[in-house]
């Protein structure tokens, strides 16, 4: 694929990944990217997973026609992205391994060679490489999102390959009915999203430069609206609302905090909520409700005392929303107990940690079933909501 007149694709579909990173879900598969600068000097992007080194190694075969690489850039050390290191150096022993003087440690710990001993070039922020008319840029891109990270910025055609940066989940023979958005968020705050103030810092260092396309080691090439990317980025790493509504989040037992869920999201719908998502956490994918509680302003959590603390799938969600730095949200709380309700008290606490979080009053009380007192409540916290 032809990115630009001397930029070419040379990634890879995986179709037989069933989670990625060990626990994300990939129904749509996942696109391991690397890209072909030819130019008077070559570079290649990156490499690809381990199981698929024979069928890049073609690809690269035939965009190379017979010349050889230069330079292997390795913009960031995942081993989706850098397995096929050394299998490069074997078919091209000349080459110059271009990267972080991080990247060369880690190479040591997961390849067994710092590369030392052959040509190597170690690159930090802003250093630059001449390919011919091609002049490339180094960005250092600390914790966006492991510490060895750069980008790379081709000043000559304006495009910025961004390592895992605006990436997103699904095969690039995948046309993904939701666009780019839906599966980039569930992508970014997953893995990202603990990282704002390293991504708000790039994104600064990235502020004024032209760009003409954005080239990433995940999803598709971005090539239209650039700046609504860089845009959403800047929403979702300063922990921005970006969507009207409300997201409802629950667990339940014998189905009574569910009905409660169910009754509070049909009085939001009544009250004129452009938006109401309702997660049960038992049930769903979690990330998918991690990125809902990222992407909406105001959040409901509702649960169930369960050995005197809170429900055991309500208090991971909560660690998977404080360990990625949620914060600058309203917050409304549910609890349901038979004898001694505290699960209100136990998820304020496990939120002590999130910034700028706004609680709600009433907190609703149910004794077991809905009744009418906590009927009430609800219909007061769909008023404090709707405020």
């Amino acid at each position: 694929m032809e990115i630009t007149r001397d930029i070419r694709y040379i990634g890879v579909n995986d179709h037989d990944l069933d989670l990625f990173e060990g626990q994300y879900i990939v129904p749509n598969g996942m696109a391991y990217n690397s890209y072909v600068l030819l130019d008077e000097k070559i570079a290649v992007m990156d490499t690809v997973d381990a199981h698929f080194g024979e069928e890049w190694l073609s690809r690269l075969d035939a965009v190379l026609a017979g010349r050889k690489p230069d330079y292997l850039i390795v913009q960031h050390m995942e081993p989706d992205h850098s397995a096929n290191i050394m299998r490069f150096l074997e078919a091209y022993p000349e080459a110059t391994v271009v990267s972080s003087a991080k990247s060369f440690q880690m190479m040591k710990n997961f390849y067994g060679s710092d590369l030392s001993d052959r040509s190597r070039l170690v690159v930090g922020d802003r250093s630059t490489l001449a390919l011919g008319k091609h002049s490339l840029t180094f960005v250092a891109a600390p914790m966006v999102h492991w510490p060895e990270v750069i980008f790379t910025y081709d000043s000559t055609d304006q495009v910025l390959f961004s390592a895992d940066a605006f990436g997103k989940f699904g095969a690039l023979d995948y046309e993904d009915p939701e666009g780019w958005a839906c599966e980039a968020r569930r992508y970014y705050f997953g893995i990202v999203g603990k990282y704002g103030a390293q991504v708000q810092a790039v994104l600064k260092k990235l502020a004024g430069l032209p760009l003409a396309a954005i080239c990433p080691l995940h999803g598709p090439v971005l090539t239209e609206n650039l700046s609504r990317y860089l845009e959403t980025y800047n929403t979702w790493s300063s922990y921005g609302t970006e969507s009207e509504g409300i997201v409802i989040n629950y667990t339940s037992v014998y189905g009574h905090t569910a009905q409660a869920a169910e009754a509070l999201a049909a009085l939001l719908k009544e009250k004129g909520c452009p938006k109401v998502a309702v997660n049960d956490l038992a049930r769903c994918d979690m990330p998918e409700a991690v990125e809902d509680t990222f992407r909406y302003g105001k959040a409901v959590f509702a649960t169930t005392t369960y050995n005197a603390d809170i429900f055991p799938f309500m208090k991971t969600f909560l660690e998977h929303l404080t360990e990625r730095n949620w914060q600058n949200k309203t917050v409304g709380l549910i609890e349901n107990g038979s004898w001694a309700p505290t699960a209100a008290k136990g998820m304020k606490a496990l939120l002590e940690g999130s910034k700028n979080l706004t609680f709600l009053e009433p907190v609703v009380r149910i004794n077991s079933a809905l009744n009418e007192e906590s009927r009430a409540q609800l219909e007061a916290l769909a008023d404090a909501l709707m405020a």
